[in-house]
């Protein structure tokens, strides 16, 4: 599966639009990463716990986007673009999301 933020892939034409596909996690930090997490923010500085969350839960967003597109009969996701936002105070969401086409060799 081709998965690309721009809106063409040198090589290729476009053949049929399908629409939208995307894939949604909602994470949580347990109670021993958040207490790490809020010590390492009184000092400053990255914290490795969240970036780590974070970066997990956008590999899963991006499989589960392309398993939806592959459902849909897709061979590409073109324009796909991250969206996150808190949930509570301990949760946090991330979508990828993108338009699921087919391409074929120009």
């Amino acid at each position: 599966m081709i998965v690309t933020t721009t809106d063409n892939i040198a090589g290729y034409k476009l053949r049929q639009t399908l629409g939208q596909c995307f894939g949604v996690v909602v994470r949580s930090r347990g109670i021993g990463g958040n207490m790490m997490a809020g010590l390492r923010s009184i000092v400053g500085g990255e914290i490795k716990e969240y970036t780590s969350m974070l970066e997990e839960a956008r590999r899963h967003a991006i499989d589960r986007m392309v398993t939806n597109a592959t459902m849909m009969g897709a061979n590409a996701i073109l324009v796909m673009r991250f969206d996150s936002s808190e949930m509570g105070e301990t949760m946090s969401e991330v979508v990828a999301y993108g338009t699921a086409v087919v391409l074929e060799p120009a």
